[in-house]
């Protein structure tokens, strides 16, 4: 069965394993957001060593058919936020780390 890791979650392990109090810990999650959240929408890469890449993509206006009636519409050009995990973090999980491998602390 899937979970979900949550902003709260994220806050919670910061709390319990640097030690700083929630309010701090709350701040450091929310500061990394704003940052990739201000980086993606310039355009620009969000690289994450061990994880993956964050890019921003433009496709392109294109024609397309309403399904329901069948004419002819043109689909908008828009951006679109895609993510590539990193070698590193696929061979995590493709060894069968495990759900308890995001326990490790890495030094």
């Amino acid at each position: 069965m899937a979970t979900t890791l949550t902003k709260a979650d994220l806050v919670e392990r910061i709390y319990e394993r640097v030690g700083c109090s929630k309010k701090e810990a709350t701040e450091v999650v929310e500061s990394v957001f704003v940052l990739m959240k201000r980086r993606l929408e310039t355009g620009e890469k969000v690289k994450i060593s061990g994880f993956g890449n964050f890019v921003v993509a433009a496709k392109h206006a294109r024609k397309g058919r309403n399904p329901q009636t069948g004419d002819e519409i043109v689909i908008a050009g828009r951006r679109v936020l895609t993510f590539k995990a990193s070698q590193v973090l696929k061979k995590t999980m493709n060894d069968g780390a495990g759900p308890d491998a995001d326990e490790a602390v890495v030094d």
